[in-house]
C-alpha cells in the first residue's frame, strides 16, 4: 500500500464512514473547515491512483467506495509504526502508550478482557 498523505487520509476516513459517497458528502465529514471542492476532488482522484477508492460516475459527479478495508489499512502502517519505532514489539507499543498516560490500567483491563473473550475492537 502506497502511503497516504494527511488530506488523503482525513478523506479516507470519511469515505470509509460512508461506505460510499460523492466528493460533497465526504466533505461533510471532514474537521475544521473543508479545503474547497476541487481540492478534496483532486485528493480523491489520488486516492484512486493509488488504488484505495473506485470511483463510479453518476450523472455528472462521481461515486466512491473503498477498494481498500480499513482493518487492513489499520494493520499494514501500525505495522510499520511498531517495527520502526517499538523495535517491532507491540508490548513496547502498549508500554509506551501506559507511560505517557495514554493508556490506563483499566484501559489495561480491558484489553486483556477482550483478548481472552476473543471480542474483536473497533473494525
Amino acid at each position: 500500500m502506497e502511503k497516504l498523505t494527511r488530506q488523503e487520509e482525513e478523506l479516507m476516513l470519511a469515505i470509509w464512514q460512508l461506505e460510499s459517497c460523492t466528493v460533497k458528502e465526504a466533505m461533510e465529514l471532514l474537521k475544521g473547515t473543508p479545503p474547497p471542492y476541487t481540492t478534496v476532488a483532486s485528493v480523491a482522484k489520488n486516492l484512486e491512483r493509488k488504488g484505495y477508492v473506485t470511483a463510479r460516475k453518476v450523472g455528472n459527479t462521481y461515486l466512491y467506495t473503498p477498494a481498500v478495508k480499513q482493518c487492513d489499512f489499520k494493520r499494514t502502517y501500525l505495522g510499520e509504526i511498531v517495527s520502526g519505532y517499538f523495535r517491532n514489539s507491540y508490548k513496547e507499543l502498549v508500554s509506551f502508550f501506559a507511560k505517557e498516560q495514554k493508556l490506563t490500567s483499566d484501559d489495561l483491563k480491558d484489553i486483556i478482557h477482550m483478548i481472552e473473550s476473543g471480542e474483536e475492537g473497533e473494525k
